[in-house]
């Protein structure tokens, strides 16, 4: 198996976007990134725990040994794939290893993986010891672009995904475009919904860069030095954009909101379909569902519902659900962590660039906009 974070491109000079949540960090973007992680660590580091997946055993081995001949004292942490990994079980996991190895608050923790990595990682970071410090590498477009940043964490319970958490910035992020090489398509693909996302809330010229390379994003990763420099560029934006949102809205008591887009039903989704779904595509239906119930309630052009649809089935993404469960999705939804009592919140645009909130909306209007999404057919997840 070959190392993921190790480049095959020449490597340039990093990128650093700062962010400034409680504590200022650095997201870094770039190729071979390794060597910036004794500098986040700092020297009154003494051990650190690398919570990993199991599929990614070999590269967390490879920064265990790198850690271990700078002088720090490395453990590892194997968690399971995908959104499992996102339990109070596994957390009591990473508690244990924690206590038994005598973690003080001088210690850290390094995530490497996806957004679930990311999430508990820094779940488990926030609550032990009422907080030490982590760093995420993420490994996955996805994690790069949304989970690792902005200090969220958190868990799935039985009701819902993402209900149990803190906030808690990391101390920093290292996105290596170099892990993306293994990144199989579909991932890549359910990467880009979240992109895409940042493209409609804020930064329109996203949706242009990826229209304009869709045909390349479907023969991935068999792909041209052109695109690398396009993928650097949508990370970036992306990052850039989430890195000054989360700066003044923290805690989501309002600006932050909007990187919810597509999310209230996403989530809804996602559980529905019990995580059998990628987080990308779930999101993708989700923003075209938005988009309509925008429309509907009288906020959003046509032209904008339709370049929804154009651009995410442009890259592959799914903008329909089966028909025959909206009961489950609304009793979902209410469990949103963005509703207030018994009235549904969701994030919407008026155009391009230019979101805002729907509190309320008639149950009518909410289950005409599911209309528009629905198909007859059973669904089936991304890849």
């Amino acid at each position: 198996m070959s190392d993921p974070i190790a480049p095959n491109h020449t490597p340039s000079a990093p990128t650093r976007i700062e962010v400034n949540a409680e504590r200022t960090y650095d997201v870094v973007v770039g190729r071979h990134l390794l060597g910036e992680l004794p500098g986040l660590l700092g020297s009154k580091v003494a051990k650190v725990l690398i919570i990993h997946p199991e599929s990614l055993e070999a590269t967390a081995q490879g920064v265990r040994e790198d850690l271990v001949e700078q002088g720090y004292e490395a453990l590892l942490a194997v968690i399971p794939d995908a959104e499992t990994a996102k339990s109070a079980q596994v957390l009591e996991f990473c508690w244990q290893i924690l206590g038994q190895a005598d973690f003080t608050r001088s210690d850290a923790i390094v995530s490497i993986g996806g957004g679930t990595a990311t999430d508990l990682a820094g779940f488990v970071a926030a609550t032990w010891l009422r907080g030490i410090s982590v760093i995420h590498i993420p490994t996955t477009l996805l994690a790069m672009v949304d989970a690792a940043v902005g200090g969220k964490t958190g868990i799935n319970t039985a009701e819902g995904k993402n209900l149990v958490g803190a906030f808690h910035p990391p101390a920093g992020v290292l996105c290596d475009l170099a892990a993306l090489e293994t990144l199989p398509k579909w991932d890549l693909i359910a990467g880009l919904a979240e992109i895409i996302k940042i493209g409609f809330i804020a930064d329109p010229v996203i949706l242009d860069l990826v229209s304009a390379n869709a045909h390349g994003f479907a023969n991935w990763p068999n792909v041209s030095d052109r695109l690398w420099d396009v993928v650097r560029d949508l990370v970036e934006r992306s990052v850039a954009v989430k890195a000054r949102v989360v700066s003044e809205d923290l805690r989501e008591s309002s600006l932050r909101e909007i990187l919810n887009y597509g999310h209230t039903f996403g989530h809804a989704l996602e559980q529905v379909e019990r995580y059998a779904w990628r987080h990308g595509a779930a999101v993708s239906v989700g923003m075209v569902y938005a988009a309509e119930l925008a429309r509907l309630a009288g906020r959003l052009s046509d032209e904008d519902v339709a370049k929804h649809r154009e651009i995410l089935t442009a890259v592959g993404l799914p903008i329909t659900y089966r028909g025959d469960k909206w009961k489950q999705l609304l009793a979902a939804m209410q469990r949103d962590k963005k509703s207030r009592g018994s009235m549904l919140r969701f994030v919407v645009l008026d155009s391009i660039g230019s979101p805002g909130r729907l509190e309320g909306p008639d149950p009518t209007l909410l289950a005409a906009a599911y209309a528009e999404i629905a198909r007859d057919e059973s669904a089936v997840a991304l890849g």
